[in-house]
């Protein structure tokens, strides 16, 4: 059987609370020679080579490689959508371009379901939307309601995001054909009779 190492291993009686150790078992001649020899490598290698760090594993950093984010949150966190995309937004200068489509959307809600039905926004351009009808009558009706119209966009969107309101008409077939017309002509007529 091999003998113990130290007097841990041994169960002896120094090991027993009480009793006071004695000489060869506070130390393991092994032991000591081996830390002692490994201390002087070290010292060696400290004298011809500098000193010492501790060993950390660290990552290059490139150039152009985005850092890591601190204990507070910043650009570089994960974002929530709408939070970007309002962003994204005002940085572009599309928010009153994305409200204005936004009330097209809502259109009925706006003017009304009947009014709805009959007149369309086709285009938001430099404070002026356009409104096509279906009819002579209901562009009519939406010229006479412009300034009320005005006034309801504007609560929508904003101050001064839609200073007029230009009503067209139905777009009805042409019957010009080619570069060259008459001035006062009757249009279309028949020719045979």
């Amino acid at each position: 059987m091999p003998e113990p190492r130290n007097s841990s291993e041994s169960g002896s009686e120094s090991d027993l609370p009480g009793a006071e150790p004695t000489e060869e078992a506070e130390h393991d001649k092994q032991g000591l020679d081996l830390a002692k020899s490994l201390a002087g490598r070290l010292k060696a290698n400290a004298a011809k080579n500098g000193p010492t760090r501790p060993f950390r594993k660290s990552r290059r950093r490139h150039p152009g490689e985005p850092q890591v984010s601190g204990a507070r949150p910043d650009d570089r966190d994960p974002q929530r959508l709408t939070s970007t995309m309002n962003r994204l937004m005002r940085d572009q200068g599309w928010e009153v371009d994305v409200a204005v489509h936004g009330v097209m959307a809502r259109w009925p809600s706006i003017v009304g379901p009947e009014m709805a039905e009959h007149c369309k926004p086709e285009t938001y351009q430099d404070t002026e939307l356009t409104v096509r009808t279906d009819s002579t009558a209901w562009a009519t009706q939406l010229r006479l309601l412009a300034p009320d119209l005005v006034r309801r966009l504007n609560a929508e969107l904003g101050e001064g995001t839609v200073t007029q309101v230009k009503v067209q008409g139905p777009n009805v077939p042409s019957w010009r054909k080619g570069p060259r017309t008459v001035r006062g002509g009757r249009g279309p007529r028949d020719t045979y009779g």
